[in-house]
């Protein structure tokens, strides 16, 4: 190392809970300090990263601290963590970012796992990689277990609570308080307002479309959770939750890709419902039967008989309208292929 050699701390904790309780944060930040002090290294900058997992490179602090240090002032010689768990539990990635960082003469150093940069030390922290991704991925199969497990039992598992619902305590078991989903008066009548102007409108003038129940809950002042204007999505997404029928389904999507997952994964809890289950799924056929992609608004609100219903038999693109002027002086209009 160059004399005088500027080091960055990185500090890292899994959860936001970590983060709360505060004390691996001030532990890893106390011990790296240390570690530069004793090899007279001076701390020319500290990253802190609250609750974000490593086994992805989703991070902002990470992603700041990595394009400082391949600045092209070349402001860092070396970024230090307590362990290279910190830095990355993926293996490929910890390595990608390894030899990036190596581009720009910045080395990683891990105060609890010193190694040098021969071929069997470099082996070495591959190794220890592979088992901290192995480990990362064990302790996140036994945590969804575990709460798999605390939702069949119908408790709730901090995931955020649907429009007209709210927490009650009711047992505990050890240090830990068991949650439930409750009923909230106040915010339930905005959802069972929802539907009803769905399925029946108002003032005699039947059922109305989504777009159309935003517009009114928004012009009565209704508001959602957060204090915000409703939008179509967030009506929409009230509408088809079964969460109103007294349906709540844990375990859904994969929580890195946001890809569903198989029907045998998912588990149902049993809560208080809003709704009578005779009103959702009357609301689902309503939806399913306006869906664009079964037919399109085109079709129903086109000044033109067969707009969205004509296609080319050749190669099945919509036929369009067109006008065209005979010799005469004669105006003909006909369908042709749009494509």
């Amino acid at each position: 190392m160059p004399d005088c050699t500027r080091a960055a701390l990185y500090l890292r904790v899994s959860t936001t809970r970590q983060a709360e309780v505060d004390l691996s944060i001030p532990d890893q930040q106390a011990q790296t300090s240390a570690y530069c002090a004793r090899h007279s290294w001076r701390i020319v900058a500290e990253y802190v990263e609250p609750g974000a997992s490593a086994m992805d490179d989703h991070r902002p602090e990470f992603q700041r601290m990595i394009e400082r240090a391949c600045d092209d002032d070349h402001p860092i010689d070396v970024i230090v963590v307590h362990s290279f768990s910190r830095f990355f539990r993926d293996a490929f990635g910890l390595e990608m970012y390894v030899r990036r960082l190596a581009k720009h003469n910045v080395r990683l150093v891990s105060i609890t796992q010193e190694l040098g940069d021969d071929p069997a030390q470099v082996m070495m922290r591959q190794v220890i990689a592979l088992f901290d991704e192995y480990q990362s991925r064990e302790n996140g199969k036994h945590v969804l277990r575990a709460m798999k497990e605390n939702a069949r039992q119908g408790f709730y598992n901090g995931s955020r609570l649907p429009l007209g619902y709210s927490l009650a305590e009711v047992e505990k078991r050890g240090h830990r308080t068991k949650k439930k989903l409750v009923v909230d008066p106040v915010e339930a009548e905005t959802v069972r307002t929802i539907y009803r102007l769905y399925l029946e409108g108002e003032a005699g003038k039947g059922p109305m479309g989504v777009k159309e129940v935003t517009k009114t809950l928004n012009w009565r002042g209704l508001r959602t959770r957060l204090g915000a204007r409703f939008g179509v999505a967030s009506v929409h997404k009230v509408l088809t939750n079964p969460v109103y029928a007294g349906r709540w389904r844990f375990n859904k999507r994969e929580a890195k890709t946001g890809r569903a997952k198989a029907e045998s994964e998912v588990i149902e809890i049993a809560v208080p419902p809003i709704i009578e289950t005779a009103m959702f799924d009357k609301a689902q056929a309503s939806l399913k039967a306006r869906d664009p992609r079964v037919l399109p608004p085109r079709v129903v609100t086109g000044p033109i008989l067969l707009t969205g219903l004509a296609v080319c038999a050749t190669c099945g693109g919509a036929m369009t309208l067109r006008t065209g002027t005979s010799k005469s002086g004669k105006v003909h209009r006909y369908y042709s292929c749009s494509t």
